[in-house]
């Protein structure tokens, strides 16, 4: 059997880390492949890992066909759909591929209304027929969709959104890795480049240190007084710029709060439960 990684698809999905493939490893040994791996044509979609364990120790598997991928872009979506269901990912990774599933879609919508006013403009008997292709995925036109989409907070996705537009490279690979949590890289990923870069090197005292300075900074800061009318008038880009990053301030800060309630909660939960059945207060 012919089967073609594609390098592009392998490393579509995070990989997974020493210890998960070691432990992957060591069920297919023991249990052999369980589960198909899934074709597109030659093409290997799902089951990388599975199939260079076989490949590896000489052991079967069996293969699957999905006939109704038509382009590369089905067969992203499906493999996003395929993680977000999937326990052993985590938020952040869930979260990540929430809003690349809401980019495509977006393009796809572009697409479709470009397709729409031509095929308006195309006498029917010159149209193409129509392929079979995969369903169409729910969209996710709004955060409570992908928050849903992803098992997550809508508090976490605006934290997501923010450590992908502002976080250096080895910030993200601390979230990734665990060593920071998506709340902290999310503050951290508020400093200069150069600092985030210094914090995630010196490792994970120094990041949650630095995230512990950026929201006693936040508690601190006074609120700016408003802008007087000249400058207002004279600069209404660059305010418009500062109402975005004030409103995305403002979110990252609320959840923020929304998450050291949640941690404030489980603690007081775990405190009752740890108390004696008749310690009725006086």
């Amino acid at each position: 059997m012919n089967i073609v990684v594609n390098e592009e698809l392998k490393a579509y999905i995070e990989p997974l880390t020493p210890d998960e493939h070691d432990a992957l490893e060591r069920s297919i040994l023991a249990e052999g492949c369980r589960d198909a791996l899934v074709l597109w044509g030659d093409v290997l979609v799902d089951g990388h890992n599975r199939y260079g364990i076989c490949q590896k120790h000489g052991l079967p598997f069996q293969t699957v066909q999905n006939p109704r991928f038509q382009s590369m872009e089905d067969v992203h979506l499906w493999m996003i759909d395929q993680h977000l269901g999937r326990r052993s990912v985590s938020d952040f990774l869930r979260g990540v591929l929430a809003l690349r599933k809401r980019e495509i879609m977006a393009e796809r919508k572009a697409r479709a209304a470009t397709a729409t006013e031509t095929a308006e403009a195309t006498p029917a008997a010159d149209m193409p027929e129509a392929a079979t292709a995969l369903p169409a995925p729910d969209p996710l036109n709004s955060r409570e969709a992908i928050a849903k989409a992803a098992r997550l907070s809508s508090s976490q996705v605006v934290m997501i959104e923010k450590i992908q537009k502002q976080a250096a490279p080895e910030l993200v690979a601390a979230v990734k890795s665990g060593t920071i949590s998506i709340n902290a890289a999310a503050a951290v990923a508020t400093l200069p480049a150069e600092e985030q870069v210094a914090a995630a090197v010196a490792g994970k005292d120094e990041l949650k240190q630095a995230a512990k300075r950026v929201r006693e900074l936040n508690k601190r800061k006074p609120r700016e007084e408003a802008p007087s009318e000249d400058k207002a008038t004279a600069e209404p880009a660059a305010g418009a710029e500062a109402n975005t990053d004030e409103l995305y301030t403002l979110r990252i800060r609320v959840a923020e709060l929304t998450e050291e309630n949640t941690e404030l909660r489980r603690q007081v939960a775990q405190l009752q439960a740890a108390l004696p059945a008749d310690s009725t207060p006086f």
